[in-house]
């Protein structure tokens, strides 16, 4: 009974605050460490928060990335990059 109430609580929860589950990869992270974790020796709970730190940490930065390729040409990125000197003769 206790954890049919333990269960009750984490799915309110969950309903409670929708964007917490909005981590793109914790839960496939989750799920992964889960299993390696309880095949490692019965820590099912700690190999699940540490693949949803990995796989978040992994999301993050595969979005970055992207978000970097996506930027406008136009944009100088190289600070050593020298402009074209428009003035004029003296």
């Amino acid at each position: 009974m206790n954890k049919f109430f333990v269960a009750l609580a984490v799915s309110a929860s969950a309903l409670a605050f929708p964007s917490l589950g909005m981590a793109k990869g914790c839960l496939k992270g989750a799920a992964v460490g889960g299993v390696a974790g309880h095949i490692a020796g019965k820590h099912a709970v700690l190999g699940a928060a540490a693949g949803c730190a990995i796989e978040h940490h992994r999301e993050k930065v595969k979005d970055k990335a992207a978000a970097q390729q996506t930027a406008p040409a136009s944009q100088n990125t190289n600070p050593n990059m020298q402009t074209k000197d428009t003035t004029p003769p003296k």
